[in-house]
């Protein structure tokens, strides 16, 4: 797990060295372990190192004989396998990261088809005069870019683009309707005009600091459901979810997991203490000053049972308003998922107990089935069934000066995108979330809230492996009973039944609306005053909306209170120091 950062120049004498020297000032967080740098020709490059497998001779950029240059930002799984794939291959380094290297050399830019991990990468290559860049299937590492008329700029979070000259601060209107009413973004343009994503599975090729070829690695298998009934569903699960923990730990450095006490993260938990010899290492948040339902009994119960090291974190109200504008500035291509909060003090305790790697359950849902709203696009709509995503969080409640529009463009593209020949609608739904969701949204939050406390976080669930063996489960392994992810639960029950899985399970939930409302008469005023909620509220509205109960009212104050922040930082460009009330009472009045 790294930064990276670079440029290719139309020209040579258009290199812009001194902004891509910033933009590796602005990724330091990304790598505490060190910075070096690179340059050929019109290319320039910067990589941010945190060191996770070989911790000697494993620095970036990796170069080959002939001259091509490789940073990356992420892990290689199956490293050792590529390895001795290619006996015939010079090694200079245990890296991860070399494999691919080798890998393009001998077969051009199919090299990733190969590659079994996360990743942003980018690859200079001389020789051919190309820079390629390349984002893993499941878009668990992020990467962005910037195509101008003096070339195009990366980097792994667009703030160092911007810290680096090569956008301005502004906010698309779509986009912002986006994240106002979805709490997130989707496509491949992010809030920031001009600053786009590689999109999950793309790689890009970049000549004459043009972008002038892309193609794409689908993260999902193609087709319908395939009949197997239920015991060989659980023996190939088994395979698929062992063979992805055992590389996913692949490690030179102190590892342990987040575990909520649900399905994903238990099961996570339960193959972790089968191929570990010293004790699973787990930590669990929990909120005790709130309403909020308490996880550590359920968390408790899973890791005694598998002789787990359990800490409990705990996360009130005033480590809420203490860390919101740092958790705000760290999330700068934005998500207003209020699992920020507890995903942030997680990073922290972990970094406080000597980790650097965390696995978590992130995927378990997509990949199995196991979100409510699933079941409701299964159901014909005279059953009560609906689309995805059809209201928005603010709808109905008469707040924006002008209503959102073309918020569902993004989620209608990847809806029609996720139709192909054969799949169930439970299918096109996984899909779907898988599509936009899962990476600009939860990953999204997982990469941040941890790379901000240099830990690299490693998601088993997303893996080409286990998407085999799972995505192509007849419906009724995913969905059975009313509950979901099926399948999962009942390899579960097996596999460690004080998780007790086959009793249902309610989401997760965040008491963020509690202390919002608590604090109500007192933030109102100051999030309304704030210039990017002004441009967009209505008089008094947000006053208002800060001292009224209810789920949707609190859910949209958590999501204005989150953009108040993020505009204050990322558009108006102020400092993230303080809390909430010190930073919202310092802004200059719009």
């Amino acid at each position: 797990m790294c930064g990276i950062s670079g440029m290719m120049a139309a020209h040579r004498q258009g290199l812009r060295l001194r902004d891509v020297a910033r933009m590796g000032e602005a990724l330091a967080h990304r790598g505490p372990d060190g910075m070096r740098d690179y340059q050929s020709g019109a290319v320039a490059m910067t990589h941010n190192r945190l060191a996770i497998i070989d911790l000697t001779t494993g620095e970036q950029p990796l170069l080959d004989a002939d001259g091509t240059a490789l940073i990356a930002n992420g892990e290689i799984y199956n490293y050792r396998e590529l390895r001795r794939a290619m006996p015939d291959a010079a090694f200079a380094t245990q890296s991860d990261c070399e494999p691919p290297l080798v890998l393009y050399r001998r077969e051009g830019l199919g090299f990733v088809d190969r590659l079994r991990g996360m990743w942003g990468m980018a690859i200079h290559d001389p020789r051919e005069g190309r820079l390629v860049l390349s984002r893993d299937p499941f878009g668990i590492k992020p990467l962005y870019y910037v195509e101008g008329a003096d070339g195009v700029a990366f980097a792994s979070e667009p703030q160092a683009l911007l810290a680096g000259g090569f956008a301005a601060r502004g906010v698309d209107p779509t986009a912002l309707g986006e994240l106002l009413e979805l709490q997130f973004t989707t496509r491949r343009e992010t809030i920031f005009p001009g600053i786009q994503r590689v999109m999950p599975g793309e790689t890009i090729v970049v000549s004459g600091g043009r972008i002038v070829d892309r193609r794409r690695r689908a993260a999902l298998p193609d087709g319908g459901p395939v009949d197997r009934d239920e015991a060989a569903a659980l023996r190939e699960l088994e395979a698929a979810l062992t063979d992805s923990v055992v590389v996913h730990q692949r490690s030179d450095v102190p590892y342990g997991m987040f575990l909520s006490g649900g399905i994903d993260s238990s099961a996570v938990l339960a193959l972790m203490a089968r191929v570990n010899e010293r004790p699973v290492r787990a930590l669990t948040a929990y909120f005790p000053d709130a309403p909020a339902r308490d996880e550590r009994g359920a968390a408790r119960k899973a890791a005694e049972a598998c002789g787990a090291e359990l800490t409990d974190v705990a996360v009130e109200a005033r480590d809420f308003f203490a860390s919101l504008p740092a958790i705000a500035a760290a999330m700068d291509d934005p998500a207003a998922d209020y699992a920020i909060v507890p995903t942030w003090h997680l990073a922290k305790a972990a970094r406080a107990a000597g980790l650097k790697v965390v696995l978590s359950g992130e995927g378990g849902d997509e990949l199995f089935g196991g979100y409510g709203r699933y079941r409701a696009v299964m159901r014909p709509w005279w059953l009560g069934g609906r689309a995805m995503r059809r209201r928005g969080n603010l709808q109905t409640l008469d707040i924006l000066r002008e209503p959102s529009r073309g918020w569902r463009d993004g989620v209608e593209a990847a809806d029609v995108a996720a139709r192909t020949d054969g799949r169930t609608r439970l299918q096109v739904a996984q899909a779907l979330d898988s599509a936009d969701w899962l990476s600009n949204d939860l990953l999204a939050k997982l990469d941040r809230c941890l790379m901000a406390h240099g830990i690299e976080g490693r998601t088993p669930f997303l893996d080409p492996v286990v998407a085999d063996a799972a995505f192509r489960l007849p419906d009724g392994l995913k969905i059975r009973n009313g509950l979901g992810k099926w399948i999962l639960r009942r390899w579960l029950a097996g596999a460690l039944p004080a998780s007790e899985p086959m009793a249902r399970k309610r989401g997760f939930t965040v008491p963020v609306a509690t202390w919002i409302l608590a604090e109500g008469a007192r933030l109102g005023p100051l999030v309304a005053r704030q210039p990017g909620i002004a441009e967009i509220a209505r008089p008094g509205t947000i006053e208002r909306l800060f001292t009224r109960g209810g789920k949707r009212e609190g859910f949209a104050a958590w999501t204005l209170l989150f953009y108040a922040l993020w505009h204050r930082r990322h558009v108006l460009g102020l400092g993230a120091d303080g809390d909430v009330f010190d930073c919202l009472a310092s802004t200059p009045a719009g």
